[in-house]
Parts: C-alpha cells; sequence; structure tokens
C-alpha cells in the first residue's frame, strides 16, 4: 500500500518504456537491418558510433535543459516521449523510403534522442522522490529498474512470439510500444514537477568530485559487458550455439532473472551494504563469462543456465550502481540533470564500443550475418568478443570497485 501510495509503480510503468525502447533495439536493429536491407554490420556500427560522438555533445545539453525546465516539464518530457514512439515505428514499422542506412541513421537519432532526454529527467526526478534518506534512493531503484527490467523483457521476447503470427513481428512490436508509451506518459504525469533546485554545480564541478568521477568509470568498465553481450547476443545463439528458434526464451531468462533479482540485491546491500552485495554479482558475472567460452554447438540448456546466472547479476548492476550514483548526486548536484546527463552519456558509449568495435572485428573475421555457415575462426571470434571481452572488463570493473571508498559499503 505504502509504493502504491507513493506511486513509485508509476516509475516501474516509466522505466519499463524507456528500457523498451534502449537495450533491446542494440539486439534487435542492427541484425535486422543487415538480414532484410543487406546493410553491412560494419555501416551499421559506424553509424551509432557517429551517434555516440554526437551523444557526447547532446546528453550534456540536454542535463542543462532539464535542470532549467520548469511548470512545463511534463510537457516537455511528453514531446520527448512521442518522439521516442515516432522513431520506433519508423525503425521497424516504415520501409525505408530512402537509402536503408540513412533512414536507420535517422530514425536512430530520434528515438536515442528521445531516450537520453527521457532518461535523464526520469533519474533526475528520482533525487527528489527517494528523499534525503539513502534508504531512499535503493528502494526507489528496485522500483524503478525491476520496471525496467520487465520492459527489457517484454521488448525482448514480443518480436519472437509475433514472428508466427503475423507478417512483421517488428512493426507490430512498434505500434504496441507507441500505445504502452503514451498509457505510461499519462500516468507519469502528475510526477513531473518544476524546477527540484537550483543548483551551482555544472558539468565540471560534478567531474571534479572524486567519488562522483570514480563512479562514473566504474559505470563504464561495469555495463559495457552488457553492452557486447546484447550486440551480439543473436549472432552467438544463432551461429555459434546453432539454437534458431532459442533467441527470445533465452532472452526472456536473462532478463526475467535480472527483474526477479533485483529487489533481491537491494535488500542484501540494505543488510550488508551495497559495495560488497555488489562485488559478489560482479564475480557471478566473471564466472559466467568463464564458462560461456566453453560452450559450442548443441549447449543450448548450458547456454539457458548461464543466461539465468548472469540475467542475476545484471540486477545487481542496474539497481545498485545507479542507486549509488543518485546518492551522490542528491550531495553534490540535487538537480541531478547534468550528472544523469553523464550517466546517460557514459551508458551509450558502452553501446558504441560494441558496435564500433567488435562489428567490424566480426566482420573482418569472415563472419556475415544470415548466412547459413560461418568458418570455424569467425565463430572462434564471436566467442571471443561474446564472452572474452565481457569477462576482462568485469575484472577492471571489480579492481575500481575494490579501491574506490564509498561512504556506506
Amino acid at each position: 500500500m505504502s509504493a502504491l501510495r507513493d506511486r513509485l509503480p508509476a516509475y516501474s510503468l516509466f522505466a519499463a518504456i524507456i528500457s523498451a525502447a534502449g537495450l533491446p533495439i542494440y539486439i534487435y536493429a542492427p541484425a535486422y537491418y543487415a538480414e532484410t536491407y543487406g546493410v553491412s554490420l560494419t555501416a551499421l556500427g559506424g553509424v551509432l558510433f557517429v551517434l555516440r560522438l554526437i551523444d557526447v555533445v547532446q546528453d550534456p545539453a540536454l542535463g542543462w535543459v532539464s535542470e532549467r525546465l520548469t511548470r512545463g516539464k511534463a510537457l516537455a518530457v511528453s514531446a520527448g516521449a512521442a518522439l521516442l514512439a515516432i522513431s520506433m515505428i519508423g525503425l521497424f514499422a516504415v520501409a525505408p523510403p530512402i537509402d536503408p542506412l540513412w533512414w536507420f541513421a535517422i530514425t536512430v537519432t530520434g528515438l536515442f534522442s528521445a531516450f537520453s532526454f527521457l532518461t535523464i529527467n526520469f533519474y533526475a526526478q528520482g533525487i527528489t522522490k527517494a528523499g534525503p534518506a539513502p534508504s531512499g534512493h535503493v528502494r526507489l531503484a528496485a522500483w524503478r529498474e525491476t520496471g525496467a527490467l520487465l520492459g527489457v523483457c517484454i521488448a525482448a521476447i514480443v518480436p519472437t512470439v509475433l514472428m508466427g503470427m503475423t507478417d512483421n513481428p517488428f512493426a507490430t512490436f512498434a505500434y504496441g510500444f507507441a500505445a504502452l508509451t503514451a498509457l505510461a506518459t499519462l500516468y507519469m504525469w502528475p510526477e513531473w514537477k518544476g524546477r527540484i533546485e537550483n543548483s551551482p554545480m555544472g558539468i565540471r564541478d560534478i567531474l571534479s568530485d572524486r567519488l562522483a568521477k570514480r563512479l562514473l568509470i566504474l559505470a563504464l568498465f561495469n555495463a559495457t559487458p552488457l553492452a557486447v553481450s546484447s550486440t551480439l547476443f543473436l549472432f552467438f545463439v544463432d551461429d555459434r550455439l546453432g539454437a534458431i528458434g532459442w533467441e527470445g526464451p533465452l532472452l526472456v531468462l536473462f532478463f526475467l532473472a535480472a527483474a526477479i533479482s533485483a529487489p533481491l540485491w537491494s535488500r542484501l546491500a540494505a543488510r550488508f551494504g551495497a559495495k560488497p552485495t555488489l562485488l559478489t554479482a560482479m564475480v557471478l558475472a566473471v564466472l559466467s563469462f568463464g564458462y560461456t567460452l566453453t560452450l559450442g554447438t548443441g549447449d543450448e540448456i548450458q547456454f539457458a543456465i548461464v543466461c539465468v546466472l548472469s540475467g542475476a547479476t545484471i540486477g545487481a548492476d542496474l539497481t545498485l550502481l545507479p542507486a549509488m550514483f543518485a546518492k551522490r548526486m542528491a550531495q553534490v548536484s540535487p538537480n541531478g540533470g547534468q550528472g544523469f546527463g553523464l550517466w546517460s552519456l557514459v551508458n551509450k558509449m558502452t553501446l558504441a564500443f560494441a558496435a564500433v568495435v567488435l562489428l567490424p572485428l566480426l566482420e573482418q573475421a569472415g563472419f556475415t550475418a544470415g548466412a547459413a555457415t560461418n568458418p570455424d575462426t569467425a565463430l572462434t571470434m564471436l566467442t571471443l568478443l561474446y564472452a572474452g571481452v565481457p569477462c576482462v572488463l568485469k575484472l577492471v570493473a571489480i579492481g575500481l570497485l575494490v579501491a574506490t571508498q564509498l561512504e556506506d559499503t
């Protein structure tokens, strides 16, 4: 009852929409445009990298705008949600009226610009919603990230389920997403208060704060493994495991494990501290990635177990790290807009790394999306990129977290 009175379910639903527009698009969109329109993986990776360069300027600027929105915040957020829905429809439901690569670039630009604006405002608003008590940030994060992970689950499974029911499952998904976006926007409307508090701190001041800067660097290394595995997931399942038809169920296992585990990790953090709880999850992630290196054709069941275990670790990543950063922003930059502009940029840079570095490497190794067979060298490269790179990055993240002194460990 308390959560309903606090309207925390509104945060869950809105988080679900934002997440459904983010990570799953990196799972499906490159493969969809490569297989449907014959666009090369290298070209798609190049487009995504250029968009991330734009984000270097855009996300901090959107954070600055977020901090200065007053009574018009609800309308501004609604406009961002409308752009998000329209861009999703353009990406998946509209046949490219121009060169598919350019159409991909235009629609993804709209999608991720709206995604950035909504994410920054949403997380900044959470600072005020959570209140001054440290436990408030973890409690809000549990509701918010559980909703986000459920949104990812829905976005991951719906296109696969629809494949046997409609000629264009991605178009149906896009229109359904637009309808749900409208509903979530209306439900969240009362939460958009005006100007939160005038904060004198800018980006330079935030980056000069030792703990805030360390948490941003930690987020970069800790989130990149998820970006890597998400970008290469469909290729790994179809071509390395030969498990065509398992994509949807495996994605659901992964993200459902993350969603179920999120409130459990938050309870463990409340009891044992955020730092040791997150370290435990990160070690489990390394073990999961390490075991994945041994898998090959026919190992669907073993990989399903890996999806459950590694998915559970993502629940900790997505719940505890944002709560740590929000807690710090509440102290050094109460408005939170520019702080979460940087947070959004860091998380999208992880996806840029996956797109601009890994996709061209995979293509250069002889891998062809949608091919009946791929050479062994290409499949070996796929395994190393999918599991080996995340394993190394997680180890770096563990070292950074061990060396980071938090006020509440």
